[in-house]
């Protein structure tokens, strides 16, 4: 009796699924899970990637300590994960472990949701000083991120700039400005709370090259400056006193956020200075031209600006000519987040993102051509914008784009398309790889070794320790074994 082959078998069928491979854990390639999980008569086999042991990308490395309750969004993609044909591969690096030639041998598709992976950059004189930061590093460093546990912050300046008005900015300030004893309450890396107990800061200067009124921060980030235990949100009067323009948009109700923020910050103006130990201290319409400094940072040089309409009617921030320097001797950038190439995949250079239709990747030519089976959904799709309820329907269409190529025939054909295949490859390669079910073990640690703190949970920060934990906790199903061990 012969069997046919898998290649001559519908895709999407018992007996040849249809295999997605995901790389990348955080919340887009969570969504597109799900959604690929919803499709009815579709069978699905999902294997998703990620370079670190553990999932959920800047759910887990960028939310902030003390904001829980947005961390609380893993309960839905642990249900996802709980699937039968999902998998997890933490510790699976793509383009060392794992490059496109094996993806395409294995995977009828894949669906690229790396996020935006470095910062930035402002392009100015003294940028690279030392102690002046790209905010990215200071977030992954309190939050222990693998990648970042080493790093030091002169926390011994009293007087530190941090320049942008998005969530990001106000995460940075909140924890620079918080005491120890609000953060030994939350899952900061243990070395970080430790640093910033000896922490020096007492002025937090808030840089915004832009006005109140087109500030990137939401209700609750702005509102939260003005809760911390011993720090004050100054805001003179002239910086929240609107020009015409803005005045004219705030008052015509197209933006609740943004006169919402604009009524919290005159709240601010109204209180003054009630004598807390730290303050934040709010500057608008001031663009950064040079950092300042011989061997460090030791000041910013920073010039005023005014807000003209351009030909769109859109608001822009223009140079007035007028300059002034503030004493720092530390410097967060939070401008932005970008996107970085992946090995075998297009990128745009100028946009930091994969080039795509919708969420069907594109060559990176004038004409830009489908690269079959090839997908991407996230910040490295659309650029780092939106929250994290903004990747759900990113991931959607990306999905959508998808099963309209597996209807078309137009996905990839795999050469060994089986479910055992793939880690076959990995256990000859003696890659340590993490599944669902070892992270399951790792979370239950992380949050036992943090009742000693009173806090949701300790994490661990380096690899390394990740694994000889989950090692030293055996699962006791043979299936679930170490790989590698």
């Amino acid at each position: 009796m012969t069997t046919m082959p898998l290649s001559n078998l519908p895709v999407g069928t018992p007996a040849n699924p249809l295999r997605v491979a995901i790389i990348g854990s955080g919340p887009s390639g969570f969504y597109a899970a799900d959604h690929l999980q919803k499709q009815p008569d579709l069978v699905v086999d999902i294997d998703m990637f990620d370079r670190l042991p553990t999932p959920f990308g800047l759910v887990r490395g960028g939310v902030a300590p003390d904001h829980p309750k947005i961390k609380s969004v893993t309960k839905v993609y642990d249900k996802i994960a709980q699937h039968q044909h999902f998998r997890f591969f933490g510790h699976v690096e793509y383009g060392t472990d794992l490059v496109y030639a094996d993806l395409a041998r294995h995977y009828h598709a894949i669906i690229f949701a790396v996020g935006a992976q470095t910062d930035r950059r402002m392009d100015i004189p003294g940028e690279d000083l030392p102690s002046s930061h790209p905010a990215t590093e200071f977030v992954a460093w309190y939050n222990a991120h693998p990648d970042y546990p080493d790093y030091e912050f002169d926390l011994t300046a009293e007087n530190v700039a941090v320049i942008g008005l998005g969530n990001v900015a106000m995460d940075v300030i909140r924890i620079l400005a918080s005491t120890p004893e609000e953060l030994a309450e939350t899952d900061i890396a243990d070395y970080a709370l430790e640093a910033l107990r000896h922490s020096r800061v007492k002025n937090i200067y808030v840089l915004g090259r832009r006005g109140p009124a087109q500030s990137a921060f939401t209700n609750p980030e702005i509102k939260e400056l003005g809760e911390l235990h011993a720090a004050n949100v100054i805001v003179a009067p002239g910086e929240v006193t609107l020009d015409p323009h803005s005045q004219a948009f705030i008052d015509s109700g197209a933006d609740k956020v943004a006169a919402k923020n604009v009524e919290v910050l005159k709240v601010y103006a109204a209180r003054g200075d009630n004598g807390k130990p730290r303050k934040i201290i709010m500057r608008f319409l001031v663009s950064p031209t040079e950092i300042i400094g011989t061997d460090k940072v030791e000041a910013i040089k920073v010039v005023k600006n005014e807000l003209q309409p351009d030909d769109k009617g859109n608001l822009k921030a223009r140079a007035t000519g007028e300059y002034e320097t503030i004493p720092v001797g530390l410097v967060f950038r939070s401008v932005g987040y970008q996107g970085v190439a992946l090995p075998g995949v297009p990128f745009n250079e100028k946009s930091a993102v994969i080039p795509n239709d919708r969420g069907r990747v594109l060559t990176d030519t004038p004409a830009g051509a489908p690269v079959i089976g090839n997908y991407v959904a996230g910040w490295i799709k659309r650029g780092p914008t939106g929250v994290i309820g903004t990747n759900k329907p990113d991931s959607v269409e990306t999905v959508e784009m998808l099963l309209e190529d597996l209807q078309a025939g137009l996905l990839l054909d795999p050469s060994e398309p089986d479910r055992a295949s793939i880690e076959d490859l990995l256990n000859r390669q003696h890659i340590r790889y993490v599944t669902y079910q070892h992270w399951l073990t790792l979370d239950r640690i992380e949050q036992e070794r943090g009742v000693n703190r009173g806090a949701p949970r300790l994490k661990f920060s380096r690899v390394d320790e990740m694994l000889d934990a989950i090692a030293d906790h055996k699962i006791t199903a043979v299936s679930e074994a170490m790989p590698g061990d």
